[in-house]
């Protein structure tokens, strides 16, 4: 029983010899729940755009790890691939939508083809790929999707990005009903800012709001996700961390306390933001 299990749950699943599709899964998020679910005894579909990048992990991991390298916003291609990991690898019993996408600052700096892009990404990618992937399944599968506390209390300076993780945590709790005839189960994970390096490269345009939040790790939000992979409930809505979740809920039912608290967490955001610019910059040297 690995780590993570005895923290967490116990499993309800086995998932010895069973197979699952997790997309992002080059780095981050996608990379640590690959070795969680290997840990199990499970094979991984890999996927992720980078050829190099994705034929290195699944080197690292073994003969468990199969590399499909794809753009989940090629639609047409991304239809292929549950039929393409029944054919390679003999059945599909999980999914997890975990990639994403996130252009940040003032949606009017940037073109529309990138608002268009966070859209195909974040959301339209893993209706698709649910979509189809639920013709394969067994009974007892479950799809899980990687959203964001922005979906749940949208953040300023990433209006798009808080739609489209709204869109996809709405459009799964409904599909749970849809799914749940054919025997599979759907949940969303919602974590707040996540170290993984995912806003490092547009760093200045990271909302302060953000940075009030505590940082969990891309090894938390997996077990956050193994946990709703066991479960045995469908229509899951599962945060981390779970007092972050608190407060995105209270400020979507109660704006008028959001926007009171607005400027103490915006204080504190700044502050956290800037120690965090001067612990990458110390380890960069």
């Amino acid at each position: 029983m690995g780590r993570w299990q005895r923290q967490w749950y116990l499993p309800a699943v086995d998932l010895k010899d069973r197979v699952a599709i997790v997309t992002g899964a080059s780095s981050g998020i996608g990379l640590a729940l690959a070795r969680m679910l290997i840990a199990e005894g499970a094979s991984v579909a890999m996927v992720a755009r980078g050829v190099d990048r994705l034929e290195r992990v699944c080197a690292e991991l073994g003969p468990k790890a199969i590399a499909f390298a794809l753009d989940v916003g090629d639609l047409a291609r991304l239809a292929n691939l549950p039929g393409e990991v029944v054919a390679k690898l003999g059945r599909l019993d999980v999914v997890v939508n975990n990639a994403g996408v996130h252009y940040r600052g003032d949606m009017l700096r940037h073109e529309a083809d990138k608002l268009a892009t966070m859209f195909m990404v974040n959301l339209v990618a893993p209706v698709v790929l649910t979509r189809v992937a639920a013709d394969v399944m067994p009974t007892g599968s479950v799809v899980v999707n990687v959203a964001s506390l922005a979906g749940k209390l949208g953040v300023p300076g990433s209006a798009v990005y808080s739609g489209t993780k709204a869109g996809l945590r709405f459009w799964a709790m409904a599909a749970a009903g849809d799914l749940e005839g054919r025997g599979i189960r759907i949940a969303n994970v919602n974590p707040g800012p996540v170290d993984t390096g995912f806003f490092d490269d547009d760093f200045d345009n990271v909302s302060n709001l953000t940075f009030s939040q505590p940082m969990v790790t891309a090894d938390a939000v997996a077990l956050r996700v193994m946990e709703a992979i066991h479960s045995e409930k469908t229509g899951l809505d599962l945060d981390i961390p779970v007092g972050s979740g608190k407060l995105a809920t209270l400020g979507y039912l109660m704006p008028s306390i959001g926007r009171m608290l607005r400027p103490m967490l915006e204080r504190k955001g700044a502050a956290a933001k800037a120690r965090y610019a001067e612990r990458r910059g110390a380890a960069s040297k």
